[in-house]
């Protein structure tokens, strides 16, 4: 049989068995230059959270959601991502510290890894708990830390949170296992979370004359959370160096546009929605309109503001389709008048998301 083109060119005894079809070459999400700096680090402009890992009572977490979550781990580093955040406390009862144990499970087992295991930067919390009096309490929380994750050293350990407001003789040692740990080479950088402005510019001069570079702050911050203060602290972030972690990028998923009034998340999120919701209208109709516009999802517009403003954002994961959604962020910018509708939007909502009680000032 012979195939005659418009050309008049003529193929015969094509063997079309022998045929390799083409695969079109997949671009990365952000190229390598495209990364972050966090300090010492170079991150992905997005991380993910793993909070619901081992929480059973605001995210319904159960053992057999494990495969599912290292099929999502395993999607996430595939895609260039390499910041993932945790914490000591994540985890619920005798669940405690589970969020560690599968992220060092996952990395331990991840194929993709295989003698890279270092790329990976694990950014982790460690609880102000009362009875974490001395530095070296906190630095033994560390090392508990590394072996639930299965490393030598952390990327990032954190302090989950400020004592300031009711501890305050117990937040120097707390600093100083920041300092302890990071000289005893168990960290590769250190940061804190839950930071107001005045309390974060006192530990970052604190640890610069201990000869400690304070990297990165975690503060909520989102198009529901960027009140006056949250802009104080990306400031003082800006001016001091310290590069600016959003956690809960998605308002605990008030923002993905799942939920209205009728229609609520089971479990404590219910009572916090039922009263933040009906005040967002303004802010949620102008993040679906521009999703729309842009072929893209609300979560997706909502994370990508957060990249916008110099960030990084580290919403949370469940399954390779949250996973799939929050990479559908990278890759492309809002425009600045489509960051000024969404910022205008938000403050012509009458509420906003509740702050963390460990915030400070």
């Amino acid at each position: 049989m012979a195939y005659t083109l418009s050309t008049t060119k003529t193929f015969t005894n094509i063997n079309c068995s022998n045929i390799t079809s083409f695969k079109p070459l997949k671009l990365p999400l952000f190229w390598p230059w495209q990364k972050v700096k966090m300090g010492p680090l170079s991150v992905s402009p997005m991380g993910f959270g793993t909070w619901a890992w081992g929480n059973q009572l605001l995210w319904g977490y159960q053992t057999s959601m494990d495969d599912q979550l290292q099929q999502a781990f395993d999607l996430a580093l595939q895609n260039g991502i390499n910041l993932f955040d945790t914490a000591d406390s994540y985890g619920t009862g005798r669940l405690n510290g589970q969020s560690e144990r599968l992220l060092g499970k996952f990395i331990k087992e991840s194929q993709a890894l295989r003698g890279k295991q270092n790329e990976v930067v694990i950014a982790t919390k460690f609880a102000a708990y009362p009875w974490r009096l001395t530095s070296g309490q906190f630095v033994n929380a560390c090392r508990a830390s590394l072996d639930r994750l299965q490393i030598d050293q952390l990327g990032i350990g954190q302090l989950h949170w400020s004592t300031a407001n009711y501890a305050p003789l117990q937040e120097i040692a707390l600093w100083d296992g920041l300092v302890a740990m990071y000289d005893k080479g168990l960290v590769r950088a250190v940061g804190v979370s839950n930071y107001g402005p005045q309390q974060l510019v006192k530990i970052h001069d604190y640890l610069k004359t201990r000869g400690v570079p304070l990297s990165s702050a975690q503060v909520q911050f989102s198009l529901l959370s960027m009140g006056k203060e949250q802009l104080e602290i990306k400031s003082v972030c800006d001016e001091l160096g310290v590069r600016l972690i959003s956690y809960s990028p998605l308002g605990l998923g008030i923002l993905t546009g799942k939920y209205s009034s009728t229609k609520l998340p089971t479990g404590p999120r219910s009572l916090l929605f039922r009263q933040i919701l009906p005040g967002l209208e303004p802010l949620l109709l102008a993040v679906r309109e521009i999703a729309e516009k842009r072929g893209k999802t609300m979560p997706q517009v909502a994370i990508n503001w957060c990249i916008c403003k110099g960030t990084v954002p580290i919403p949370g994961i469940k399954s390779v389709r949250h996973v799939e959604d929050n990479l559908g962020a990278l890759g492309w910018r809002l425009t600045n008048d489509e960051q000024l509708q969404l910022e205008f939007a938000a403050q012509e909502s009458p509420r906003s998301m509740i702050q963390n009680i460990f915030q400070t000032r």
